[in-house]
């Protein structure tokens, strides 16, 4: 299992004890195996699409089933749990009932009514703190990730100055999100809590979208100035927002399939407007005076239009 430092520092945020287990030793972590198990053969091999753990289990034409989206196959797998929440495991026993073998739910229920509670809700700045982080210096133009820069007045006591954090060799802690790159947020080292800079060319873009399609426009134009990668961006969204079939043909059309797939499956859709409705019978206007004015539809939001206003 991959353990990276952020997750590391949510787990030491949240209280978490970590406890690695020895490589390839399955045993030192059985339930996590045999929920992986249970998911695999009790819920993925059912899944249209569905590969297998190996090409052995693999089936006859898998690209041909593929048909789920990321949020139908979220959706699906948590109508899933809900069910296999309330199925009896074998595992699962109580020292004063060992004949009856509880579901999860009961015996979650149980153990609550033992130790109790506190529900507690995450705070903004909770989720923030949960995101993963790296570690750069503020200097005269803002903070530079990933060839995009992120600025703003609220890091003007920041520039060009030590963080204080002598084993990063005084840069500043900044977390970012995978999936929106629309803006990161700085920890204040020194009065606390969370500066919130958003990227320069945020204009460009009509959409939120995350680091694939970013790091697609990068392997494309790996010369591109930031503005010019931007609008690369805008582009694949423009034609994401149409369906992935929109794509030119090229040599890295089947990559660009990919990430405007993906990159639609994650960006929140622009809603549909209603259904119009049907025109009435005749025998139902019968008597009624006609007003003489028009009825105009109201438009439906486009957000590439909108954005072109902005420029």
């Amino acid at each position: 299992m991959f353990i990276s430092e952020s997750f590391r520092a949510s787990c030491e945020f949240l209280g978490i004890s970590l406890q690695p287990a020895r490589k390839a030793t399955g045993t030192d972590k059985p339930h996590v195996e045999r929920m992986l198990g249970s998911v695999a053969t009790m819920f993925a091999q059912y899944v249209s699409g569905y590969t297998g753990r190996s090409p052995e289990y693999r089936g006859r034409g898998i690209e041909d089933k593929a048909v789920w989206s990321l949020p139908e196959l979220q959706d699906l797998l948590d109508q899933w749990l809900i069910i296999w929440q309330t199925r009896p495991h074998d595992g699962l026993r109580d020292p004063l009932h060992p004949g009856r073998a509880f579901s999860p739910n009961e015996k979650y229920a149980a153990l609550t009514e033992t130790a109790g509670y506190v529900p507690l809700a995450l705070s903004a700045g909770d989720y923030i703190e949960l995101l993963p982080a790296t570690w750069r210096a503020v200097n005269a133009y803002g903070i530079k990730i990933s060839r995009r820069v992120y600025d703003g007045k609220e890091l003007n006591p920041l520039r060009m100055q030590h963080s204080g954090v002598i084993s990063r060799k005084g840069l500043h802690e900044v977390h970012y999100d995978p999936y929106d790159i629309s803006r990161v947020w700085v920890r204040d080292h020194w009065n606390g809590g969370w500066i919130t800079v958003f990227w320069t060319q945020l204009h460009r873009v009509a959409a939120p979208f995350g680091e694939l399609a970013w790091d697609h426009a990068r392997k494309l134009m790996p010369a591109a100035t930031e503005a010019e990668l931007a609008d690369a961006v805008q582009d694949l969204l423009t034609r994401a927002g149409q369906g992935p079939g929109d794509v030119p043909a090229a040599a890295s059309a089947k990559r660009e399939r990919r990430v405007a797939a993906r990159t639609r499956a994650v960006s929140p859709s622009v809603p549909a407007g209603p259904e119009p409705e049907e025109e009435p019978a005749a025998e139902e206007h019968e008597g009624e005076a006609d007003s003489g004015e028009a009825i105009i539809p109201m438009p439906i939001f486009d957000a590439f239009r909108e954005a072109e206003k902005w420029r």
